[in-house]
């Protein structure tokens, strides 16, 4: 894979120029519109870029936007991938690789969820400070290159406790209330069953989703410090559980979206 990720990040350094990001941010659902608060430099559509695979979600648009954000300099994926769209870990990880390679310092993710517990509420933001993967697969899984990480890399601590306690505290300042969450990654694209949410919430988790995961073992691999911030779009705590469009999870991330912005443009001013 390495030749591969050579390869892609001489693409894109060819276009983007003396261009370095200091940090990189996956904007899933409820983060999409924050590309309108970057002062754009260069961008770059997925189908044009070499090796790097290209999202399949209809409101994921598939684009790497470099520019200045709070001014910082960062590069963003509007529209990541997910293991339901038919990629490997490794498809979906790549970009990560990339964007580490490219020079970012540290990784900005976003994401919408599901709610396990009946104190995290539809419309919430929570910040993810750990996670069960239920994916049935590993990125790391394979042979290991020890250009991009040790064989076997620790995950005791795989979301920032720093940026965890600024986050949470440019959220005092701003009367938003968050939570800390365990975050429970499954391969989707259907939502869960009554009893496997009730299942996830016995294990440990607070907050459910299709994504993030990979990306944060793939990122710790390379050492590369993660914040992570999903908005909660329904709520899988209920006995009697009703019906969720998709719709009413893009409406509810859409409203959400104002709040999670904030946070993170504090947040990314913040660091060092």
């Amino acid at each position: 894979m390495y030749h591969l990720i050579e390869e892609t990040t001489a693409f894109i350094k060819h276009r983007i120029g003396d261009f370095i990001p200091e940090f990189g941010i996956i904007l899933g659902t409820g983060l999409g519109t924050l590309a309108e608060d970057i002062d754009v430099a260069h961008q770059l559509m997925y189908a044009n870029i070499p090796n790097f695979p290209i999202s399949t979600v209809e409101f994921h648009t598939g684009k790497l936007i470099f520019g200045a954000f709070n001014g910082r300099r960062i590069v963003a994926m509007q529209g990541r991938l997910h293991y339901y769209e038919g990629y490997s870990m490794q498809q979906i990880t790549f970009p990560v690789r990339v964007m580490k390679e490219l020079g970012i310092q540290k990784l900005f993710v976003s994401n919408a969820s599901g709610s396990l517990n009946p104190d995290i509420r539809k419309g919430d933001l929570a910040i993810i400070d750990d996670h069960i993967n239920l994916l049935p697969d590993n990125p790391l899984r394979g042979g290991n290159d020890t250009r991009f990480g040790p064989r076997f890399p620790d995950m005791s601590q795989p979301y920032d406790a720093d940026m965890i306690r600024e986050s949470i505290d440019i959220a005092k300042q701003h009367g938003i209330i968050v939570h800390r969450a365990v975050y429970v990654s499954t391969p989707g694209p259907n939502l869960e069953t009554r009893a496997e949410y009730r299942y996830m919430r016995l294990i440990g988790g607070d907050i459910v989703g299709m994504s993030t995961v990979p990306e944060v073992i793939v990122a710790n691999h390379m050492d590369l410090p993660v914040f992570a911030l999903s908005v909660v779009t329904d709520e899988g705590f209920h006995e009697k559980l009703q019906p969720v469009s998709l719709a009413e999870i893009v409406a509810v991330a859409a409203a959400a979206e104002p709040k999670m912005t904030l946070i993170l443009k504090e947040l990314v001013a913040l660091q060092r």
